[in-house]
């Protein structure tokens, strides 16, 4: 366990021993021979606001607004920024990546292999689709031999994965994308139902809408590769194998990529090839993009009273401060590779979320899984879509807009659509600066530093549980947290123990209340929602089956299931007190998390 340090060590922003130690090992700055350069967090704060105003005229002014946009954890960078900017780290501000095409040729692959691991090396996680590569056994022409298949390359990437990130704290952290079309998805789909196997990726299977509707009919399926049908399988087949795979050990996920590009502002100029490794973040080849989130909880004011309520004015100006902050951002950030970098200013793709919505809705004295929870949420997400777009028109206006905008096409797409008609008139006149703007990321060390504040849009895991932290030295640690909600309430009644009324948590809350609160995040956000469906240990296999059709026709981009298993290791485990033991087995699995969460 970690031992209470003094508050005034790090200032009374984090009282919170787990905060601290997120804020030591990941964010805090240091000198190139390892010395603490930074005393509290406030320092930190400062020091990024001044590095990202830096691009602006009057940079004194921005720095200031950015280090008030900080306070009380309003926003909170993604991890990258967060612990590079203003320092001289040889590192990317940007969170997260998909690499490009993978030519089907050995020397392309290893070319490929040495751009993902520079990635990894400056600190972005990385998505990759191995649907180019030929299945295993193929015939590689003129040489008299056969593929190993894209399994095979993944677990060279594993290796080099592991290898560079050996030496710090943070893992590395990959996605590996195959089309449910290619010949070895079964291999594939069964890569990581043994423990130990790829386990610096997480993996999805990218699903087109034909597969979903051949499930339904249960008809024959072809896998293919380079207009070579290799095998034909019943598409029911193929869904039980995958869904198997989910049931014992929580993936493969799903991502359905046909929805992704219909649904892309981009449509006109990007194929949307694969998602980042948590999978919020729908990206073509050397995609990028900058998260943040926008902390809820940090603006209800009364809470636990009867006037509980968010202060939405509030919202809206934190929206509009954060989205030029991610913009300035990418002018500032270092890229592994050129090609990432003219991706990233072409498009000027931001991925502006939330965090803190199960804590936002318990402190306004409504329970997470209620149909006004989904309401609530429907308006405060409303908020940060409408004046995230309204944001990026007026910089527009101010900067110009992203360099491939055609305003026809734009106004054309389906999420710009549905804006309202006054937005969509201010980006007809002037233009708009980002060509996306939200991703709702799982957020998770960024929350554990705001004082663990319930993270995304996740349920709260538990009012109290033991949590493994990672090490400077790669070791694990245990430290006895508190959700932020529950500990606001407690304090507020000099209570040590005790939960509000409207509390529920991941292990009360039904699935498809899961499912519906996905579905509504992702109605009001342009890229895509990362979130984790849990399931209880005992849920019946013939239910589960069904979630990822579920998710589907709720609207969903993309869907992952969890059901405690032997498989992947836990890092939360609940308490029924803060004195107790950890008891039971946990339903939060350790995934491998983006940089973001880092």
């Amino acid at each position: 366990m970690f031992e209470p340090q003094s508050v005034n060590e790090f200032g009374s922003d984090l009282p919170e021993p787990i905060s601290r130690h997120v804020w030591r090992e990941r964010y805090r700055a240091h000198s190139p021979e390892g010395h603490p350069l930074e005393a509290e967090i406030g320092q930190s704060w400062r020091r990024v606001a001044r590095s990202i105003a830096a691009s602006e005229n009057d940079s004194h002014r921005w720095a200031e607004e950015y280090r008030q946009l900080f306070d009380d954890f309003k926003f909170l960078p993604g991890g990258r920024i967060l612990a590079s900017a203003g320092t001289t780290h040889r590192a990317t501000l940007f969170n997260c990546f998909v690499m490009g095409a993978i030519e089907d040729d050995l020397g392309a692959i290893f070319s490929h292999l040495r751009e993902g691991a520079l990635t990894l090396q400056h600190g972005g996680g990385v998505g990759y689709n191995f649907s180019t590569l030929r299945p295993r056994g193929a015939l590689i022409r003129g040489q008299g031999a056969t593929s190993s298949g894209p399994v095979s390359f993944m677990q060279i990437w594993n290796e080099a994965c592991a290898t560079i990130m050996s030496g710090g704290a943070r893992r590395g952290a990959m996605m590996a994308l195959l089309s449910c079309s290619h010949p070895d998805i079964a291999e594939f789909v069964a890569s990581k139902r043994v423990g130990g196997r790829l386990t610096n990726f997480n993996i999805s299977v990218g699903l087109s809408d034909a597969f979903m509707a051949a499930v339904r009919r249960d008809e024959t399926w072809p896998l293919v590769f380079d207009g070579q049908v290799f095998a034909e399988v019943t598409a029911r087949t193929l869904w039980n194998q995958m869904m198997e795979a989910a049931y014992e050990s929580g993936e493969p996920g799903v991502v359905f990529l046909e929805r992704m590009n219909a649904r892309n502002n981009l449509y006109y100029c990007e194929e949307i090839v694969g998602t980042n490794p948590c999978g919020e973040v729908p990206l073509p080849n050397y995609g990028a993009c900058l998260l943040g989130s926008l902390n809820l909880a940090a603006f209800v004011r009364d809470p636990f009273t009867c006037h509980a309520q968010l202060d939405e004015a509030r919202l809206v100006e934190s929206t509009h401060k954060a989205v030029r902050f991610l913009d300035s951002t990418i002018d500032q950030s270092r890229f592994p590779l050129p090609q990432q970098r003219d991706e990233a200013r072409a498009k000027r793709r931001l991925g502006l979320g939330i965090t803190g919505l199960a804590d936002a809705l318990l402190m306004c004295n409504v329970r997470y899984d209620a149909p006004e929870g989904l309401e609530l949420l429907q308006r405060w997400m409303s908020h940060v879509r409408n004046e995230s777009f309204r944001a990026s028109a007026m910089l527009a206006e101010e900067k110009g807009p992203f360099p491939l905008f055609d305003r026809d096409k734009f106004l054309d797409g389906a999420n710009v659509r549905r804006l309202p008609a006054d937005i969509r008139d201010q980006i007809a006149r002037g233009g708009i600066r980002n060509g996306v703007l939200n991703s709702i990321a799982p957020a998770g060390s960024i929350s554990l530093l705001a004082n663990n504040v319930s993270s995304g849009v996740e349920p709260i895991f538990s009012a109290d549980c033991v949590r493994r932290v990672r090490t400077s030295d790669g070791s694990f640690q245990s430290v006895r947290v508190t959700d932020y909600a529950v500990a606001l309430y407690r304090g507020m009644r000099g209570q040590r123990d005790g939960i509000p009324d409207a509390y529920t948590d991941a292990s009360s809350i039904g699935v498809r209340a899961h499912i519906a609160m996905q579905a509504m995040a992702q109605s009001l956000t342009d890229g895509a929602v990362s979130k984790t469906v849990n399931v209880p240990q005992d849920y019946p296999y013939p239910e589960f089956e069904r979630l990822y059709l579920e998710a589907f026709d709720a609207g969903c981009k993309g869907c992952t299931a969890f059901r405690p298993n032997g498989v992947r290791p836990s890092i939360l485990h609940g308490l029924d007190s803060l004195d107790a033991k950890p008891e039971g087995e946990c339903r939060q699995p350790e995934r491998v998390e983006c940089a973001v969460c880092l």
